[in-house]
């Protein structure tokens, strides 16, 4: 409540506010404090981080500190040297080393490594954002290995007022979570979302930050979940036109055609709904893309994507009659596909109306150059349906920053 009522009274005022964490004596007989723009924040929005009261050109290490869905201890590092005025901007000072290399604001947050785990095979998971819909990240500062300032920020995956309600084929003719903004949120359009290869129940955290800002969002499984395909096979195109249109009706009347997110073979099924169905479909939104329709999974003899009943022979997929904008986000460096091809090539063709289409490459980047930004991600692991190891090529530090730089622009095109 007091965090909150903060929050409230500084922007009642039109200030910003300074979150001060606790603080002990440096050297000089200051306080070495932790100024945080923002206590509480959407996990996807950056905070400013200010360690001030130090000496100058004193050495200082500063700490980040989380626990994932299963309570395992994440946590980042870095070592800086203050200042001619005794201040450390982590915005603007490289780390003298730490767990990453470059000036980054945001650094602490998607460097964090698992203790259980190599950093480049582990991935921070929250909590399903309904079970529990913030988490906190301490962070610490140390001088001479004493700890002399610390501060808790807390990272929010499901905004004021959001509701979820699970889906099911039975009741609803699809099989998902749909996020509903709160009423004082501004009224934006609807979006589907689904991911990839994995199956599952999508990207969760991602529909929640979306419905957070004002869309009413539908993360939809379409295969690996009770009364879903076990397999990525024969997964008809008609079930995704059945979740638009579940969509647009639970997203009220007056509600814009939703636009999608798909990512990975995700990506595929998006492109396969918005050339098949363009009245249903307003912008597109592809995460590491293919071009092409692909065979199933794991049976490569067995279609993927059927229409009509029948396979899919589309390849590659034409995107001429969609209405609204397609945008490819893929990595240069993507060890799964040829992302950055088929990113391009999609990008250069043109809508129903002649618009054209978009593309967003990030040369270092690899396949998992997207969602939201700012949260721990690894490069390599064992692929859930098939067993066979995965190399998604690309560095951490180049997916964070790709993240960091196309998902406000995710955001920008899902709101026009």
């Amino acid at each position: 409540m007091l965090r909150a009522g903060l929050r409230a009274a500084a922007a009642s005022m039109g200030l910003v506010l300074f979150a001060v964490g606790c603080s002990g004596a440096g050297d000089g007989g200051g306080d070495v404090r932790i100024r945080v723009d923002k206590v509480v924040a959407l996990a996807d929005e950056p905070v400013r981080i200010e360690i001030t009261g130090l000496d100058a050109g004193q050495e200082v290490v500063v700490t980040s500190q989380a626990a994932d869905n299963e309570g395992t201890s994440w946590s980042g590092r870095a070592a800086f040297t203050a200042d001619e005025s005794g201040a450390v901007d982590l915005t603007r000072a490289r780390p003298r080393s730490g767990t990453y290399g470059k000036a980054d604001g945001m650094g602490l947050f998607w460097s964090m490594n698992s203790k259980k785990a190599p950093a480049d095979e582990a991935w921070f998971y929250a909590k399903w954002p309904e079970s529990q819909p913030a988490h906190d990240v301490h962070l610490a500062v140390e001088v001479d290995g004493k700890q002399v300032a610390s501060e808790r920020l807390t990272r929010t995956w499901m905004g004021e007022g959001v509701t979820h309600r699970t889906l099911t084929a039975a009741r609803d003719g699809g099989v998902g979570t749909l996020y509903v903004p709160g009423p004082e949120a501004p009224r934006r359009p609807p979006v589907l979302s689904f991911g990839g290869s994995e199956g599952g129940p999508g990207d969760k955290h991602a529909a929640a930050l979306l419905a957070s800002r004002g869309h009413p969002v539908l993360a939809l499984c379409y295969f690996g979940c009770p009364e879903r395909p076990k397999n990525l096979e024969r997964i008809e195109v008609e079930y995704f036109a059945a979740a638009a249109r579940l969509l647009h009706r639970e997203s009220g009347a007056g509600a814009q055609r939703p636009s999608v997110i798909g990512y990975s073979r995700g990506s595929e099924a998006a492109q396969l709904l918005a050339h098949h169905h363009p009245d249903l479909v307003q912008d597109v939104v592809l995460y590491a893309p293919s071009r092409d329709t692909n065979p199933g999974l794991p049976d490569p003899k067995v279609p993927a994507w059927t229409k009509g009943g029948k396979p899919t022979e589309l390849k590659p997929i034409p995107l001429d009659r969609v209405r609204g904008t397609v945008l490819a986000i893929g990595g240069g460096m993507d060890g799964l596909w040829p992302a950055e091809g088929w990113t391009v090539g999609i990008g250069k063709q043109r809508g129903a109306s002649g618009q054209q289409h978009r593309a967003l490459v990030y040369p270092g980047a690899g396949h998992g150059v997207g969602t939201y930004p700012y949260v721990a991600a690894g490069l390599r692991g064992k692929h859930g349906l098939t067993g066979q190891a995965m190399d998604m090529g690309g560095t951490r530090a180049a997916d964070a920053a790709a993240r960091a730089d196309s998902w406000p622009q995710v955001l920008s095109l899902l709101q026009d």
